[in-house]
């Protein structure tokens, strides 16, 4: 079967947003063109979204039990494919009726940016009643596509099954699985991997017809890759190439400035990294070609006709900035994530975890360590989750109950994998720590590193209690990017995406520093902490990294300052003094990395 080219209406995208935030995401807003992306960590809580979404919209549900063969894969696709029949009943419910602005299929059009269809609507508002606006309105509605219902799969998250033989236990991998559930399901999509390589995943894409190219160059399921710099793209690109599986699109992510995970980099910034995309744009897509066409395949049209979109997502709060990214560095499309978390018409949040990022300040918005996969997490001090960690703690009982499992991973302590986030896991290696003899102060450190993890597994589902109905006490983690700090008002989708095209102003922190010179805060932020942990014995890091890391800081400082007249065309003084004042701050730390062994 041949497939239909998905060309966006829209340039922007909304990215994952933990695992129930934006878990239905796509029932709200791929209507309206835009795209989304779901999280398919959590089948349990897919499983229950699918049972509440069939109730609403009156379908039958029959459950699909966690004791049946292959059930996490069975209930993705079962998912998928009712979003998928539900967001084709609400386009077909607008192509119905009469186009007006008070219908969603006049919201459609007046959240379109600027361009030929936008241009078409305006201009048909103005045409004579008669046959030829009739015919107008008609060729308009037949020209509305829905946004991409696009996935996201962890690749490190990929917890084997824990009984059968070594091959059913890699086949049945939470990872193969979601990939599995989301190849069988009849979507025409994106998958969006993330947080690195998994080469085992990459192989077994292979058995899915959906993944290739057909005779036309259409890939009815397209692969995503999320990187931080030009390296990882080359090499996971290449990989996937040689076995016949293109990658269509490249998603740079900032490495600290953004929500949820966040996978520091050497202190190379998103400015640099983005312009080294930019001037190796063409041979990236020679060198994937080149790997490409030595598979065999059945691909009849032009290799140079598939294409390959570069985008960027992370800390991004402004129209201005939005488009200087997308003119600059000629990206494809702005990833728009934190800011829609005070859009509750887009994403699950309860009442009282709303307010509470509406008033979200630098002082309890932080990068913590509270992920149990050992890699920097933002948090909020207030919510829920992060509120029960503590009080677990202060009540002599630490850490939480492991009841998902997605997880456990640690064989420290114990020959049975555990979560560094249950309170059996904390227990023991705290035992283990007294054992050490260490100074009162590096156990503290210790200590303190331990209990911080949180039950995120259970914890990002919080969101969707209200939601889907549960008896069970659910406890919210809340973890927005730094961004948040500079939007306060609950919106609407379409405020938010008037202020994504610089319609509407959203921003309410006017000393909001530009997204360049925040990143570049943060990553000193991080030196300094690392500088400290290694002087305390926690970061077993050579003089070798700090040097690099100050070296590649320094170096986009000045690239900022070379590039700032043609790229900041607001406020080009206040952004030279930041970058100024950055540079003398990082010049600072010369003496403690020096005095480094």
């Amino acid at each position: 079967m041949t497939h239909k080219p998905y060309t966006p209406v829209h340039n922007f995208h909304i990215p994952v947003l933990g695992t129930g935030f934006s878990i239905d995401t796509p029932l709200k807003v791929a209507k309206f063109g835009i795209s989304s992306v779901v999280s398919l960590v959590d089948d349990q809580l897919i499983e229950d979204l699918r049972e509440y979404h069939s109730r609403q919209n009156q379908l039958e549900f029959t459950a699909i039990t966690q004791r049946e063969e292959d059930s996490r894969a069975r209930r993705i696709t079962e998912y998928l494919n009712l979003m998928d029949r539900l967001i084709t009943q609400q386009m077909e419910q607008m192509k119905s009726a009469a186009l007006s602005q008070e219908e969603d299929n006049g919201r459609y059009f007046e959240m379109l940016p600027v361009g030929e269809l936008k241009n078409r609507y305006i201009q048909w508002q103005n045409m004579p009643a008669g046959e030829l606006r009739d015919a107008e309105e008609q060729n308009l509605k037949q020209a509305m596509i829905p946004g991409s219902i696009d996935v996201n799969i962890m690749t490190k998250l990929d917890r084997e099954a824990t009984s059968g033989e070594v091959d059913d236990k890699a086949y049945y991998s939470d990872a193969n699985a979601a990939l599995r559930g989301y190849a069988k399901s009849d979507i025409q999509s994106s998958v969006v991997f993330s947080a690195g390589m998994n080469p085992r995943l990459f192989a077994s894409m292979m058995n899915y017809p959906d993944f290739f190219a057909d005779h036309e160059g259409v890939i009815k399921k397209q692969i995503i890759l999320k990187v931080s710099d030009y390296r990882s793209a080359i090499i996971q690109g290449l990989m996937l190439a040689k076995k016949g599986l293109w990658v269509s699109e490249f998603r740079i992510e900032s490495g600290l400035n953004c929500g949820g995970h966040a996978f520091a980099t050497r202190g190379h910034l998103m400015g640099p990294i983005m312009q080294e995309f930019h001037d190796r744009r063409t041979e990236l897509k020679q060198a994937l070609i080149a790997a490409y066409e030595k598979v065999e395949r059945t691909i009849e049209h032009p290799l140079e006709a598939l294409p390959i979109r570069i985008t960027a997502q992370g800390g991004v709060g402004t129209s201005q900035e939005s488009q200087m990214l997308k003119e600059y560095y000629e990206l494809d499309s702005i990833g728009w994530g934190t800011p829609f978390m005070l859009v509750p018409q887009v994403i699950n949040v309860d009442k009282e975890h709303l307010k509470k990022l509406q008033k979200a300040t630098d002082k309890n918005v932080f990068l913590s360590q509270a992920s149990p996969l050992g890699i920097l997490f933002w948090n909020m001090k207030d919510s829920a989750s992060e509120l029960l960690r503590i009080l677990r703690i202060k009540q002599g009982r630490p850490g939480a109950p492991c009841t998902k499992g997605f997880l456990a991973f640690n064989q420290e302590v114990s020959d049975a994998p555990l979560c560094t986030a249950s309170s059996q896991f904390q227990r023991l290696k705290i035992e283990e720590l007294k054992e050490q003899n260490l100074s009162p102060g590096l156990f503290r450190k210790l200590k303190a590193n331990i209990l911080s993890k949180a039950c995120i597994c259970k914890d990002l589902r919080g969101c969707v209690a209200d939601k889907i109905e549960k008896t069970t006490k659910q406890y919210t983690a809340l973890t927005p990017g730094p961004n948040i700090v500079n939007f306060s008002k609950k919106s609407t989708l379409k405020e938010m995406v008037s202020h994504i095209y610089g319609k509407l102003n959203l921003m309410t922190n006017p000393k909001r520093p530009h997204l360049f010179i925040r990143e570049l805060e943060l990553y000193l932020q991080y030196l300094k902490e690392e500088l400290k942990n290694r002087k305390l014995g926690l970061n077993p890091q050579r003089k070798k990294y700090f040097v690099e890391f100050q070296s590649n800081l320094l170096k986009g400082v000045e690239y900022y300052s070379e590039i700032s007249k043609s790229l900041i065309k607001e406020k080009t003084k206040n952004f030279q003094h930041s970058l100024e004042n950055l540079k003398h701050r990082i010049k600072k730390l010369d003496s403690q990395i020096e005095a480094i062994s």
